[in-house]
């Protein structure tokens, strides 16, 4: 299949591109290479790519461009120069706590340009699209695990707000035009190639260099880590898994759409991921305790019966194994 992947140069684009490639498809991605986060490693996520396709003659399989998905008159003539039979949607600006100082790049990425993309999916009928949401939406949740039944109607960050949106924009237009589209709520991705910007890549670098971890809530936190792998895979799996028109019990709506948490199942304290980390580099953090910070939610936790039900699918990577894998690649490529 012809697949546009936005975000290619993310962290999980980069890892979904690569995946799509391993098993034949051609596969378009567009990156606006933004400096959210050092530029250098999202083109060196590129050129790694590239040399993934070389050595496995899939050259022509892979073609990347630099495109803003906030710009319209771009975005079309994408689509139109480019018939895909899905297009999996992970571009965006991400971060709560940026998302507080900074709204403007939220709006214009996770707002604008997804309106963009919808668009653009309506006037090309696009058979399926998939589209990153985030756990955020949860906010202060009291119910746990998280369901995709429960009231997600007050986000605390602005972050979580555009996410929601995402969700509400995309169910309207599978209503009022019938495309199928999927909203995939993430839960705390790491792992290899990640961000800069997440707690695991700025402590493991801290405690190499004998600087302060700041730990908020004082490590009385729950998340939900998701190793990358198990989201990549879970991606995967639901891009053929295409939404029908279907009434639930609490709506009469017959839209194309569905939403999936995709989590490991199994919350972690922040506690239990520091001493992962200090355990695969082999060394103790100095600590710095803080109180909690505004855009935090005290627990991350997703049900997940709906993906193993739909595509028999259950992330379980050992948060334990997949920071040793993600340390294993940073003292590889960072250390020196």
């Amino acid at each position: 299949m012809k697949i546009l992947v936005t975000g290619s140069a993310g962290f999980i684009g980069f890892h979904t591109t690569q995946s799509l490639l391993k098993q034949g498809h051609h596969v378009v991605g567009i990156d606006n290479l933004n400096d959210y986060y050092a530029v250098s490693l999202k083109h060196a996520r590129l050129k790694h790519l590239l040399q993934f396709c070389e050595k496995n003659e899939c050259v022509k399989n892979y073609l990347f461009i630099e495109l803003n998905i906030a710009n319209k008159a771009a975005m079309t003539r994408l689509f139109e120069d480019h018939q895909f039979d899905r297009v999996i949607h992970l571009a965006a600006q991400a971060g709560v706590r940026y998302s507080i100082e900074n709204p403007d790049a939220y709006i214009e990425s996770n707002l604008v340009g997804f309106a963009n993309i919808l668009e653009c999916c309506r006037q090309q009928h696009t058979a399926h699209l998939l589209y990153a949401s985030s756990s955020s939406v949860y906010g202060m949740n009291s119910n746990t695990p998280f369901t995709t039944d429960d009231q997600v109607d007050f986000p605390i960050s602005l972050y979580a707000a555009t996410k929601k949106s995402n969700e509400l924009l995309a169910h309207s237009y599978s209503h009022l035009y019938k495309i199928p589209s999927t909203g995939l709520r993430f839960f705390t991705v790491y792992g290899p190639w990640g961000r800069p910007d997440m707690a695991y890549f700025s402590f493991t670098k801290k405690i190499l260099n004998n600087q302060p971890i700041d730990i908020f809530n004082h490590g009385k936190m729950q998340r939900d880590f998701t190793y990358i792998a198990d989201i990549v895979e879970g991606i995967v799996r639901v891009m053929d898994h295409i939404p029908l028109p279907q009434k639930s019990n609490i709506t009469t709506s017959d839209a194309p759409y569905k939403i999936y948490n995709i989590g490991n199942n199994q919350p972690v304290t922040l506690e239990r991921f520091i001493n992962a980390i200090e355990q695969a580099i082999g060394k103790k953090a100095v600590r710095n305790n803080l109180p909690m910070q505004a855009g935090d939610v005290p627990i991350t936790y997703a049900d997940i019966t709906e993906l193993m039900k739909d595509i028999d699918f259950k992330p379980d990577t050992l948060i334990e194994d997949g920071i040793q894998k993600f340390v294993d690649w940073y003292m590889k490529n960072y250390k020196s």
